[in-house]
């Protein structure tokens, strides 16, 4: 790390395109960024837990819905989702007069629509496995004991599935934050964003892009931190005890 820590303050010091006027830039970026993703996050694990529940229903006719968005949303690229909701929502008829405009014609509402219903897709499946993977003698000691079928879903299934989801979830939350620099495409001024306006105002890429990259990297750092935390908390009951 001191090699690393040695090239960036000289890169911070000696390069001019590293100014407060550019570093805000970059903040700015950062800030834009952990709003989008932990928007988007928060509200796709609020739709994908029904969801989820949803999607293993024994009536065809429920389960086949969220089947078939789970699979447009995992089958197609997000930046092809995100030109679709940017650009498609002005063909709305009557958007433009309506009272939602003002909020939708700004670049981070639809690139928050967007990213919620990709993540929610992935993890509407990942939660849909792991609800699948519950244990039967789990359910049926919750049945012996006079559970009904919800306070079973609420005590039982979703605690043990969201144990089981946790690695895959810490996966998705990372995925999400990397696909966040698309955002840029569609004018947000994200770390990505920052990076191209101080590439095209200094002609510096690879001061500007490899600035940016070590934010992402760093963030991920921080995530994967948070993860490794919570599941050493959650599934340290899973780890065989010292001796045995």
């Amino acid at each position: 790390m001191e090699p690393l820590n040695q090239w960036l303050a000289a890169l911070l010091e000696g390069n001019v395109i590293f100014t407060p006027q550019t570093l805000g830039y970059y903040w700015t970026g950062l800030v834009t960024t952990a709003q989008l993703v932990f928007l988007s996050l928060l509200v796709g694990l609020v739709l994908a837990v029904p969801l989820a529940i949803l999607r293993g229903s024994k009536h065809r006719w429920i389960k086949l819905p969220v089947y078939f968005y789970t699979y447009v949303f995992r089958g197609t690229p997000l930046l092809v989702q995100l030109y679709i909701i940017y650009y498609g929502v002005v063909f709305v008829d009557g958007i433009q007069q309506s009272m939602f405009w003002p909020i939708l014609k700004e670049a981070f509402y639809p690139a928050l629509i967007a990213f919620t219903l990709n993540t929610a897709a992935y993890t509407t499946e990942i939660f849909h496995g792991a609800i699948k993977a519950t244990s039967r003698g789990e359910i049926e000691a919750a049945r012996a004991y006079g559970m009904s079928q919800g306070l079973t879903m609420r005590r039982i299934i979703l605690p043990s599935a969201f144990r089981r989801a946790l690695p895959a979830y810490g996966n998705e939350v990372i995925f999400m934050l990397h696909a966040s620099a698309i955002a840029s495409v569609v004018t947000l001024m994200d770390i990505t964003g920052a990076a191209r306006f101080v590439y095209a105002r200094y002609y510096a890429p690879f001061e500007a892009f490899i600035f940016a990259a070590l934010i992402y990297l760093c963030l991920t750092f921080m995530i994967l931190y948070f993860f490794r935390y919570l599941e050493k908390r959650l599934l340290a009951h899973l780890k065989p005890l010292n001796g045995t």
